[in-house]
């Protein structure tokens, strides 16, 4: 995984839809895509992911929560959140070559994370955020920055990352930050994830 903008859709904040926002990070050269869609039907989700999953050519395209869609659309893997399926039946599922990923909030989840076997990491929220009301307490740049120093797998920062603050993030280990409302509610979405990915060619 490389260091840079890790990139997850938001039907409900986009400006252009979905597929658009993806196309629009591909070209920002973005290097994982996510697909995160909490309100669609299955049907839905499966077609829009299908469509994804073709567009993502080069890219790591991971499903959000869901191993059924994965499997589905052939996605490279999936990305769970503590109320989702467990690691070990995800992995039973997908196999040992597919990428699985891992929300955390605290060094004790981080550690049974890596554990497990997690190819990576989420640390959420870092900062306050309006984006998912039901990301608990922000993490802080400080428990980034324990996490960098006790872990071995990539850690990606999410949660009320802006352009403001990202530059803290990348300056405490983290190996990709998400910052969904700073660039999917804006006009040009290429234009502002490269902001970002510039922030990470400026600082390592």
């Amino acid at each position: 995984m490389l260091k840079g903008y890790y990139f997850i859709t938001d039907s409900a904040l986009s400006r252009a839809g979905n597929v658009s926002d993806v196309r629009s990070a591909l070209k920002a050269k973005v290097k994982i895509v996510q697909y995160r869609n909490k309100d669609a039907s299955t049907k839905k989700m499966f077609d829009e992911a299908l469509e994804l999953r073709r567009i993502c050519k080069g890219v790591t395209f991971i499903i959000n929560d869901r191993v059924d869609i994965a499997l589905a659309v052939n996605a490279d893997g999936v990305h769970l959140g503590k109320d989702d399926l467990p690691y070990f039946f995800a992995r039973k599922m997908l196999g040992k070559k597919r990428v699985i990923g891992l929300t955390v909030h605290s060094i004790k989840e981080a550690l049974k994370a890596q554990e497990e076997g997690a190819d990576y990491i989420g640390v959420s929220p870092i900062f306050a955020t309006a984006t998912k009301p039901d990301a608990g307490r922000s993490a802080g740049i400080k428990l980034l920055r324990e996490i960098n120093e006790r872990l071995r797998i990539p850690i990606i920062a999410i949660g009320g990352i802006n352009l403001q603050n990202a530059a803290q993030v990348i300056s405490v280990g983290a190996d990709g930050l998400c910052a969904i409302s700073a660039v999917v509610t804006k006009p040009d979405v290429k234009a502002e994830i490269e902001k970002f990915q510039d922030l990470f060619k400026k600082l390592l």
